[in-house]
C-alpha cells in the first residue's frame, strides 16, 4: 500500500486534452487497505437502461447538491455500496475521461478501510468484488480493440478478472492508472 501511494502521490498525471463533454460525472476508484490491497468494482445490474451488466466504479453525475467532483463521486459510492463518504481518504483524482454518452467523467483515487460491509443498491448493482490491486495494475491484462463509431476511431481496453469481463472506460481507467503510477518498468 506505501509503495502505491507514494507513486500516486509522486507521479502526477501528465496534461490532459480539452474535452468536448459537458456534462460533469465522476467515479470512486476505491482502493482497499490490506497488506495486499485491492481494487473495490460493481456489476451494474442487468435492468439498467444504459451499460447493463458492466463491471464500473461506483459513480455517476454530478447532482446540482454536489458541492464537487469529489463530493458526486463519495455521493454516489454511498448510494451504490453503502461506502460511508467519512471513511473514504482521497488521495487525489486522474484526468478526466470523455463517456460515449456524452459525460466527462472524473476518477476520484480514494482509500478506504479493509472491514467495510457493502450494501449494494439492487436497483443498479448486482455484484460488489475486489480485484488484487497489483493484478489490475498489470499492464498485460489490458489488449486493445479499435472500434468505429460515428466516423471516429476509438480505441477500447478489455480485460478479465475470473468471470468479469472489464472492458471500455473501467478497464481504461484502471490502465491509465497503472501508467501513471508506472508498476511495471
Amino acid at each position: 500500500m506505501n509503495d502505491f501511494l507514494s507513486r500516486f502521490q509522486l507521479l502526477q498525471p501528465s496534461a490532459t486534452r480539452i474535452s468536448g463533454n459537458k456534462r460533469q460525472a465522476a467515479v470512486l476508484i476505491p482502493i482497499v487497505r490490506r497488506p495486499q490491497p485491492g481494487l473495490l468494482l460493481t456489476q451494474r445490474s442487468a435492468m439498467l437502461r444504459k451499460h447493463a451488466g458492466q463491471v464500473a466504479f461506483p459513480g455517476g453525475a454530478v447532482d446540482d447538491s454536489d458541492e464537487s467532483l469529489i463530493a458526486a463521486a463519495l455521493r454516489e459510492a454511498w448510494e451504490e455500496v453503502a461506502i460511508p463518504p467519512d471513511s473514504v481518504n482521497v488521495i487525489g483524482t486522474l484526468p478526466p475521461v470523455d463517456s460515449v454518452t456524452g459525460f466527462q467523467v472524473t476518477p476520484v483515487v480514494g482509500i478506504i478501510p479493509p472491514d467495510l460491509p457493502y450494501h449494494a443498491c439492487e436497483d443498479e448493482v448486482a455484484a460488489v468484488f475486489e480485484m488484487p490491486l497489483m493484478e489490475a495494475l498489470t499492464l498485460g491484462r489490458y489488449h486493445p480493440l479499435d472500434i468505429h463509431r460515428r466516423g471516429n476511431a476509438h480505441r477500447v481496453w478489455l480485460s478479465w478478472y475470473q468471470h468479469y469481463f472489464v472492458w471500455g472506460m473501467t478497464a481504461g481507467i484502471i490502465r491509465e492508472l497503472a501508467l501513471q503510477i508506472s508498476v511495471e518498468p
